[in-house]
Parts: C-alpha cells; structure tokens; sequence
C-alpha cells in the first residue's frame, strides 16, 4: 500500500467507517462478544518526507497513572507504545503503531490492527479492574 486512499479502500471493505476524514479513519474493532475497541487510522510523515500509517486505539484517561510504569510497558513491548493525547482537553492514553508504507500490504495491516486492538482492549480492562497489574 503506497497511500492513505489504498488503505482507506482497504479497510472500508472490512469495517463501517465512523470517520472519514482526508488523513484521518476511524472504526470499531470487535475485540470479544460484546466489546469493541475504537481503532483510528492516520498518516504521519517524518522529517525527510517518508509516509507512516500510524494505527492507534484510546485505553482510557491518563490521570491517576503511573507515567514511570507506562515507560516500562514501552520497553518491553514488541508491537504497539503508549502516547498521551488529548480528549476533550484531559490527558488521555493511547496505544499506537506506526508502519511505513513502503512495507505495508493488506494483510500486515489487517494484522497490526488485531494486534493493537486486542492488546488495547486488555489494558482498557486492565486499567478498570482491581487487582490487575498491567500499567
């Protein structure tokens, strides 16, 4: 895939778009027989002009974690890092991946998204949860 249109045809055949937008897709994902996970897809491009897909998925709000602990989740994660964005003005966490698209093709995305989906929506349930130390 060498454009945000190949991937936006690509996956527009597989999931009902809640955004359309130029540069920016979103979906719903289903992660388990009644969750979801929201999926957002945008093109970022570094500074010598080479085009990223940056496939990233909202966990929950940033305040009352520990900012330490989601480093160490960095570090020792293959696939998929946690940023901080804002939502409706709150600091609010994300798991995201970005992947040239010189390397790209349907099915390393199809895959890149099951995968971030599915490790979002366990540190989504995780971070709800007692007892869980994933963050």
């Amino acid at each position: 895939m060498q454009s945000f249109e190949q991937i936006r045809s690509h996956v527009g055949s597989r999931h009902a778009l809640r955004t359309n937008d130029p540069y920016l897709i979103s979906f719903d994902y289903g992660v388990a027989s009644e969750r979801h996970q929201g999926i957002y897809l945008t093109e970022v491009e570094d500074e010598d002009g080479i085009k990223y897909l940056r496939v990233s998925t909202p966990v929950g709000p940033f305040t009352g974690l520990d900012p330490a602990r989601c480093l160490r989740f960095n570090w020792e994660q293959r696939t998929g890092f946690l940023a901080l964005s804002n939502l409706d003005g709150s600091p609010y966490l994300h798991l995201c991946e970005n992947r040239p698209y010189a390397i790209l093709d349907g099915a390393e995305l199809d895959r890149v998204i099951a995968e971030i989906a599915a490790l979002g929506d366990r540190l989504e349930q995780a971070i709800y949860a007692e007892g869980e130390d994933l963050l």
